[in-house]
């Protein structure tokens, strides 16, 4: 099949795009609201960019309460969701009023960052301290208003020793989660590698 993706008439009883760009890591993210409330969200729709310094975004549909915490304040958290932390990533997604501390609703443990103010899940294995860059607004269809891409660069790093073996970290054991499309999530629990080719290998391997 093939659809406009502008119209979105695909004719399925769901919006397949999200089900085709997977697995999306979890951008789950704590804040501080101007009266200091905790905010705790995850964003499917997030990723890292760049390595001197390290930047992440996340994408939001809408203006959300996450947004305007980051932009008023200028830090957040990025907390790396887990299998056995499923349930309580899930309770964090419920649309919420504004001020509900959604750390106490789901029974998470706030945790002192070290360079921010807004706090760390203590039960996740790791934690990315981030200061706030910009909002980047993305432009619509048809003139409407479109969603928005927070970016922040990477200022501390926080990481459960018990996961760091023979000085790498194990990302397998931490079990980390992922959105896939519909109601639907991935566990990582198993890696494998491979190493980048050199030139001559490529060049090698495309004459044989």
């Amino acid at each position: 099949m093939f659809y406009d993706a502008l119209t979105n008439e695909h004719g399925l009883p769901h919006d397949p795009f999200k089900a085709l760009v997977v697995p999306r890591p979890i951008g789950w993210i704590s804040s501080l609201a101007s009266d200091g409330s905790v905010n705790l969200a995850p964003y499917s729709f997030f990723n890292a960019m760049a390595s001197n310094p390290h930047y992440v975004l996340f994408g939001s549909g809408g203006y959300k309460h996450s947004v305007a915490n980051i932009e008023a304040t200028g830090e957040f958290v990025c907390n790396l969701a887990t299998w056995d932390l499923r349930k309580e990533m899930n309770m964090t997604s419920a649309p919420v009023k504004e001020g509900v501390d959604e750390m106490r609703l789901a029974g998470l443990t706030p945790a002192p960052s070290t360079m921010v103010k807004p706090p760390r899940v203590k039960e996740s294995p790791a934690a990315l301290e981030c200061v706030y860059t910009q909002t980047v607004r993305l432009p619509g269809h048809e003139g409407k208003d479109g969603d928005m891409i927070v970016i922040g660069k990477v200022v501390g790093i926080y990481i459960d020793d018990a996961f760091i073996r023979d000085g790498l970290v194990d990302t397998a054991a931490m079990q980390p989660i992922a959105r896939c499309g519909y109601m639907d999530y991935a566990v990582i629990s198993e890696l494998f590698a491979m190493r980048r080719p050199t030139e001559a290998e490529a060049l090698a391997a495309a004459d044989a």
